[in-house]
């Protein structure tokens, strides 16, 4: 019997549009951060110490520890007979939905904060790239929330096998790009100095 062989990278080709296109914005907005830094790194680096790099840093471990749970939950589906499966990978992608979730609620905590100190889009540079890169981020997060929601629904219903798993794929795709946006955001905005 021969076998098909799958095609590369893994989901939907139309996912990959998107995530190209995603990074390529985002890249955009990277490197205007970096250039307006250099202009002012003194003001940068006094506006990074109102941060608070305990949330951002457990924000990164929630992000890295759900994508962790999406690829569990993919490989489960791609190696366990259906009905071991489904319940198995239900629970990863429950996982990283609830992970997701507890980030979405630290980043509006840690908005709120900022609000409240008076620090908004036009209080400096910095700010400014800072709330609309992390506002940014946090409405793509938002939107993988829902997207692993669906997944997780579509998994507990059978709609995935070993052989069909397109759609998980695309999800979980989707889902990596935001964990590594993240991972690029907190090291350029709470650590670099």
């Amino acid at each position: 019997m021969k076998t098909l062989k799958k095609p590369y990278p893994p989901g939907d080709f139309g996912i990959w549009i998107i995530i190209y296109i995603e990074l390529v914005t985002f890249g955009a907005f990277f490197l205007g951060y970096a250039y307006s830094r250099r202009l002012d790194v003194v003001l940068f680096n006094e506006s990074q110490l109102l941060l608070d790099q305990r949330a951002g840093f457990i924000n990164t471990l929630l992000l890295i520890t759900s994508s962790w749970l999406v690829v569990r939950a993919v490989q489960t589906i791609k190696r366990m007979k259906e009905k071991e499966a489904i319940k198995e990978a239900s629970f990863y992608l429950l996982g990283a939905m609830s992970l997701g979730s507890v980030f979405l609620v630290i980043k509006m905590v840690e908005f709120s904060g900022k609000y409240a100190q008076g620090l908004n889009l036009s209080t400096n540079t910095f700010f400014m790239f800072y709330f609309v890169l992390t506002i940014f981020h946090f409405l793509h997060v938002l939107l993988g929330v829902i997207i692993l929601y669906n997944l997780y629904e579509k998994t507990k219903q059978g709609g995935y096998t070993q052989q069909e798993h397109t759609g998980l794929e695309s999800g979980a795709s989707y889902w990596h790009m935001v964990d590594l946006l993240w991972i690029v955001l907190f090291v350029l905005i709470y650590i670099i100095r």
